[in-house]
């Protein structure tokens, strides 16, 4: 489940403001969540982690009520801190919802032995993506799939 899912009445965001953002501010917006996870679980403290959330998340959770939510990465002394390096990789499209501001994020960071799945829903505040929701759950590693001559992520890119 989601920690900080909540049905509080949020206002509807400006239309011209939400928009996709691109590839390089997922990658940032996931880094930057999963590292506050990642120095919370560290220090057990998650008051950081509650305060760069949405309004709606922050009204929907404590710090000791995140802490407890995540308790079981932390028993399992999980270290997300390899996701400052390694490239995300997203199972279903990033999808938004223009109507309520909302980005959702889903996919997981390779590693081994485990890797890190995430699923994340951030909603525009002030022209800003804010966490909204977050699951993040270690897993076995999923295997890789052949590169094809046309996966872009497989083909060099090449400056003129």
């Amino acid at each position: 489940a989601l920690c900080g899912e909540t049905r509080a009445q949020t206002p509807a965001p400006d239309p011209a403001e939400v928009v996709m953002p691109d590839a390089e501010k997922i990658v940032l917006l996931l880094r930057t969540s999963l590292l506050t996870l990642n120095d919370a679980l560290q220090t057990g403290n998650f008051t950081v982690l509650r305060d760069m959330g949405a309004p709606g998340f922050r009204d929907a959770n404590t710090a000791a009520h995140l802490s407890q939510s995540f308790s079981d990465l932390a028993a399992k002394k999980v270290d997300l801190s390899v996701v400052s390096i390694i490239a995300p990789q997203l199972s279903e499209p990033p999808a938004l919802d223009q109507a309520k501001g909302m980005l959702h994020l889903k996919g997981y960071f390779p590693g081994e032995p485990v890797q890190i799945n995430f699923e994340m829903l951030y909603q525009a505040v002030d022209a800003r993506w804010r966490l909204f929701g977050l699951s993040v759950q270690p897993g076995p590693p999923t295997p890789a799939p052949a590169a094809k001559a046309t996966d872009p992520a497989s083909t060099a890119v090449k400056k003129k």
